[in-house]
């Protein structure tokens, strides 16, 4: 009897044979337990996060990158009451209102206006000094100077046509048959008068481009008016050729 139960003692399992055998699957279960409730919060944590960012307005940032960004500092000097001038009694310059025109109506097709760079290549002549170091003296009268057609010339009233004197019609154009609209530059002198006349679109006719010409140094203007004093102008006019018209 005493022989079985040393039997039974040397061969008995030692060490919580039960538990040891249970261990890993109770470890890894616990570990599991452990990511699952991680999980939860920090997805309850998110899904939170989530539903404030939707009500937050957050105001947007200004970066200011250098110090000119800041601005000036505020004064703190005391500025002098602003002194109340009156505007001066000077009559606006006329200037009319531009009215729509047909194509055919329409002057300088080729009017290339100068850029920038075309400007800059102008080199104005050099008359800081006079030949041999003398003086320069402008000696051009008013009288005189005649601007060119396209040149512009400031005017405050520009002249106004009291007579015209209608051009007869060339009697070979209108055996002819042709018609057309002429386009007429004329230079109102300080007395009103006529000084020269061009065509400033032709009409495609040369006998009544010369018709349309000669009529105009037989109209009569008032001249045109710049500083108070009568100044040269040109005016620009059509003459209409018609057959129906006569």
């Amino acid at each position: 009897m005493s022989s079985r139960r040393l039997e039974n003692t040397l061969y008995s399992p030692y060490g919580a044979y039960e538990l040891k055998s249970k261990y890993q699957r109770n470890f890894s279960l616990g570990s599991l337990t452990n990511l699952v409730i991680v999980l939860l919060i920090l997805g309850t944590a998110w899904v939170m996060k989530a539903m404030s960012a939707d009500e937050i307005l957050e105001a947007p940032a200004v970066v200011i990158k250098t110090v000119a960004d800041l601005g000036p500092p505020p004064s703190i000097a005391k500025k002098p009451p602003q002194v109340q001038v009156e505007k001066p009694n000077v009559a606006m310059p006329k200037v009319g209102i531009p009215k729509p025109v047909a194509d055919d109506e329409v002057l300088d097709e080729d009017v290339v206006i100068a850029s920038r760079e075309d400007l800059a290549e102008i080199v104005a002549p050099d008359i800081t000094a006079g030949a041999g170091g003398g003086d320069i003296v402008v000696d051009i009268a008013d009288d005189d100077f005649i601007p060119a057609p396209d040149a512009f010339v400031a005017v405050e009233i520009y002249p106004e046509m009291i007579y015209e004197h209608k051009s007869d019609y060339p009697r070979l154009a209108k055996q002819a048959g042709l018609e057309g609209v002429v386009w007429v530059k004329a230079l109102v002198d300080e007395s009103g008068k006529v000084m020269k006349a061009i065509v400033g679109k032709s009409s495609g006719v040369t006998s009544l481009d010369e018709a349309a010409v000669q009529a105009a140094f037989k109209c009569t203007y008032k001249p045109g008016i710049q500083n108070g004093r009568p100044i040269k102008v040109w005016v620009t006019y059509k003459v209409e050729y018609n057959l129906t018209k006569g």
